[in-house]
């Protein structure tokens, strides 16, 4: 109550306060720098396998399992994400910050080369081991 009755004690001193207030705020807001697009630059890769006829659970199993097991030999990096749904198998390889990303992105592309060249000989176990469903 004090507050109201002095500022209608001293309007002009309150009028100022306002206008102080004002100005500092629109100094305050011409000087801030402002990003609407930030850098964010980051050291991520995603992977995304398919694989025609198989279940999430076997794309697991088979697929994603082999992918994250060899993936955690590639320089730099923090960790290894994935998730398996009808037919593929998504993967996204997190790298610590300062990772040279183009020597990660030929280490990625030799291990997914890799492991197709693999991908033969899982077809010739299903056909041996066929599943029961």
């Amino acid at each position: 109550m004090w507050l109201i009755r002095a500022a209608l004690r001293r309007p002009i001193t309150v009028l100022v306060a306002v206008i102080a207030v004002a100005l500092t705020a629109a100094f305050a807001v011409n000087r801030m720098r402002a990003d609407i697009f930030p850098d964010l630059d980051l050291p991520v890769i995603y992977v995304a396998q398919p694989y025609g006829g198989m279940s999430p659970a076997q794309m697991e199993g088979f697929i994603t399992y082999y992918y994250e097991y060899h993936f955690l030999y590639i320089n730099g990096i923090e960790s290894v994400e994935s998730k398996s749904i009808q037919n593929t198998s998504l993967l996204k390889l997190t790298f610590h910050p300062g990772t040279d990303m183009s020597e990660a992105l030929a280490q990625t592309v030799g291990y997914v080369n890799r492991a197709r060249h693999g991908a033969g000989r899982l077809s010739r176990v299903q056909e041996r081991y066929p599943q029961s469903g």
